[in-house]
């Protein structure tokens, strides 16, 4: 048996040769999946991971037996043979036939190369690829799309099981009716949708945008349409449908040999195609997770309360347009931006990738049938025109530029709620009375009965709008250590923001003097509130405690690499861990936070502001913050949240050493286990503690360079592998950390004070 690269004409490759390319990454040759003992040939990876198939050839027609045989004929057609039976697969590929036979034999090749692709030239000319059938994978280079001169479709089908690659039950593909989109399918049944392209990744698949590790390319002409990425760096990535219908981007980590889930493009509820119906708009964030978009009402309010939302919205007024025969009746309508969403489904839209959005306006105002309009590439301010002609479906909330204008009668548009963009709130600020009378109304006149807790911007009260919904309010107070340019940070960091990790931020008010924030409410306070009480503390098992813990690393992971703004917390503590009804927690309090632009991941300033026991050595001490700032931050939490105990307040009595100081200690000689609280012994799991013990320790390692990412911590906290060993922690003893505050107290340029946030 032989390994080699490349096929040449007349070459037979058996069941036991293979190929292998250049660089050794993948392997061609025959196999048997899973518990099967069929043959099939097929391309799997070689390097990292043996046994990894990404592309079957043969798959709807395997072998029985070891009698199979791969061959190039003198023409470019591969064929796959069994025995003396006839031909079980072929590529049906050949090259022109004018070409003299003798030539065509020297001339024709195969050749497996290093991306996965198995390609046959006949000189130069590329003849056949596999990259152009693909299976259930896609990888790097791979195009996904439509070829609109020859009708090929390169989607993704899944296998039927794992044990046998025959097409399954579910594919992915690229629509072309109306604006281009990928679509889920199940048989003829649509799933889901990614969304249309819109110029950073799918409007659907927001984890597409602002990624370090891979490039998108989006290409539409006459000739084809297609979707294709490539990897920036030495990373192993494929995209695959699952058996059982996941679309999931896997990555494959070295260290633990294993692959682990990069992106899951069906996350939630919402993903489900039209789980809101028509005209309805779905929120994970939200409960019920389905509204009707502003102007419209459910067509079954019965069907609507009790969650079956399918029936959808109608209008409660009617479009202008629709009523009569007059030509300026289109005129009398408007319409209603809707602000970060995935856009509905486009098989019944038109685009026109020129156009101006004012132009896409003027367009949707003079058609009648028209419903709404968006840009097709929201780069640079915005591009292009898409509009849509029917009622609107699979419309959902997403933290994305893209936005859609929604016709509305002009009636409707009078009475719009304002809730203002920043950019926004001083040409309306002859409006906030009203906006500030309602709050005052729902906290009862900011009334001491209603206030829940107090912090550095001010007191925070709860109130209850007109509608019924819960929000908590927080007024900034005269004493209060922050301004307006905290409150504005707030306000541009967080309104912008959408993840279920985050705290959602629903308004504001500026009036004269006053500054009032409006949030969503959350039952079980913050995070402090229960962890450093004896009593409430029994609430938290080990499980809840897990959970708080990967949220709020993936909340921040959320805000340095997979949110549009990208932003340095540089404030996490535990006061500042909000938690719903369900214990998942939520990011507060943004009034710190720094956004950064693509690489630039660190600064410098000469005030240095947060909170002791959680502020990095070198923001402390040089006032320097980075992304790495909110790593050790988030280190901190992990081991309180495992102990039970704040940093700076933590005692024992063997030694000086503060939280940080001990659990290195115990790590050292083994004993990490007894850094858990009593009340946990009964609910933990003993290796989840111990490496979400070890994860904090690498978190708070003193050296910027030698701390994880939040992407590494992530990944760290879902997989089982070997971990890195910790270097000795920032601030380990806790009598140096009191000298060090009383010494910086009195230096302007270094922590005047904490605020107490």
């Amino acid at each position: 048996c032989t390994a080699l690269d490349t096929i040449s004409a007349n070459q037979e490759i058996r069941d036991c040769n293979f190929l292998v390319s250049e660089g050794g990454m993948f392997e061609l040759g025959f196999f048997s999946p899973g518990k099967s003992k069929n043959r099939y040939l097929g391309i799997w990876y070689k390097k990292i991971s043996y046994g990894t198939v990404v592309w079957v050839a043969n798959r709807e027609t395997p072998i029985s037996d070891r009698s199979g045989m791969l061959k190039l004929s003198r023409q470019g057609n591969l064929v796959i043979r069994s025995g003396g039976n006839p031909i079980i697969w072929s590529s049906n590929s050949t090259v022109s036939s004018r070409s003299n036979n003798l030539l065509v034999a020297v001339a024709v090749s195969g050749q497996l190369l290093d991306s996965g692709n198995l390609v046959v030239r006949n000189e130069n000319k590329v003849i056949w690829q596999s990259f152009d059938y693909p299976g259930d994978t896609n990888l790097p280079g791979m195009k996904f799309g439509k070829d609109l001169v020859t009708g090929l479709q390169r989607s993704l089908t899944s296998w039927k099981n794992p044990d046998d690659p025959s097409k399954g039950l579910y594919s992915v593909i690229y629509d072309t009716n109306g604006y281009p989109q990928t679509l889920r399918m199940q048989g003829k049944v649509l799933l889901g949708r990614h969304g249309p392209w819109n110029g950073l990744g799918f409007s659907g698949f927001p984890t597409d945008i602002g990624n370090n590790i891979y490039s998108a390319e989006f290409v539409m002409n006459e000739k084809e349409i297609y979707h294709r990425y490539e990897l920036k760096s030495s990373v192993v990535q494929r995209v695959v449908l699952t058996w059982d219908g996941k679309t999931l981007t896997l990555q494959w980590i070295e260290r633990i040999k294993d692959w682990i889930v990069y992106a899951n493009a069906e996350v939630d509820t919402c993903d489900k195609f039209s789980l809101c119906g028509p005209n309805g708009i779905c929120s994970i964030n939200k409960h019920p997770a389905c509204t009707c978009m502003q102007g419209f009402e459910p067509r079954n309010l019965e069907e609507w309360e009790a969650s079956d939302w399918v029936s959808g919205c109608i209008r409660k007024e009617p479009l202008h347009s629709g009523k009569g025969n007059r030509s300026d009746d289109g005129d009398r309508d408007g319409f209603l931006k809707i602000a970060g969403v995935k856009v509905p489904d486009t098989r019944r839209s038109w685009f026109n990738v020129s156009m101006t959005l004012r132009e896409c306006e003027i367009a949707c105002k003079g058609n009648c049938s028209c419903t709404g309009y968006a840009y097709l590439d929201i780069r640079n301010g915005g591009s292009g025109c898409l509009l849509w002609f029917d009622e609107l479906l699979d419309t959902r909330e997403y933290d994305a530029d893209q936005d859609i204008y929604i016709r509305m009668a002009s009636s409707e548009l009078d009475g719009v709620p304002l809730l203002f963009a920043l950019a926004y709130a001083y040409r309306k600020i002859k409006k906030m009375p009203q906006m500030k009378g309602r709050v005052a109304m729902a906290t009862s006149n900011f009334s001491v009965s209603n206030k829940i807790g107090e912090g550095g911007f001010g007191p925070v009260y709860k109130g209850v709008l007109e509608d019924g919904r819960e929000i908590a309010v927080k007024r900034l107070s005269e004493t209060s250590s922050q301004g307006l340019d905290e409150f504005k940070n707030e306000v541009i960091c967080i309104a912008k923001l959408q993840h279920r990790n985050l705290v959602k931020l629903l308004g504001y008010c500026i009036h004269q003097n006053e500054l009032v924030l409006i949030y969503e409410y959350m039952t079980n306070k913050s995070l402090d509130w229960f962890l450093f009480d004896e009593t409430k503390s029994l609430m938290l098992n080990w499980p809840k405690r897990f959970n708080i813990i990967r949220g709020i690393a993936r909340g921040i992971l959320y805000l340095h690499q997979d949110s549009r703004l990208q932003i340095i917390h540089r404030d996490l503590k535990a006061s500042n861990i909000l938690l719903d009804g369900d214990m998942n927690p939520k990011i507060s309090d943004f009034g710190l936070a720094r956004k950064f632009v693509g690489h630039d991941t660190t600064s410098k300033t000469k005030k240095v502001v947060g909170t002791y026991g959680y502020i990095s050595p070198e923001y402390a001490v040089h006032g320097r913050f980075s992304i790495k700032s909110d790593v050790f931050s988030f280190g901190v939490l992990v081991l309180e949240i495992i102990c039970g105990k704040k940093n700076r307040e933590f005692s024992f009595g063997d030694h000086n050493d503060n939280l940080l100081g001990h659990a290195w200690r115990l790590y050292k000689e083994g004993r990490s286990i007894e850094l858990v609280c009593g009340q946990l012994q009964t609910s933990s799991i003993v290796s989840e503690v111990v490496r979400s013990i070890h994860v904090g320790l690498l978190c708070v390692q003193h050296h910027v360079e030698d701390r994880p990412t939040m992407f590494s911590v992530v990944l760290m906290l879902v997989s089982e592998g070997p971990l890195p060993e910790p270097k000795q922690p920032a601030f380990f003893s806790g009598e140096s950390c009191r000298k060090r505050e009383s010494l910086q107290s009195a230096d302007e340029g270094m922590i005047t004070k904490p605020y107490a946030r």
